[in-house]
């Protein structure tokens, strides 16, 4: 699933990296992702993460 990496980057604003999946879920959902930034971010495989550009790179 292709997500467009400035509409994911807004979503993940204020999240502490490294993160974990389950934090960064979160922080999206908190940030109102729309339902195609939260199929991708609950698709990335489950580890923690050391940068926005590392999630993106899951996606």
């Amino acid at each position: 699933m292709t997500v467009n990496p400035i509409e994911m980057q807004k979503n993940l604003g204020g999240v502490s990296y490294p993160a974990s999946k389950d934090e960064i879920v979160r922080q999206a959902r908190e940030h109102g992702a729309g339902e195609k930034v939260m199929d991708a971010l609950e698709s990335i495989p489950d580890k923690e993460y050391d940068s926005p550009a590392a999630v993106g790179k899951g996606t």
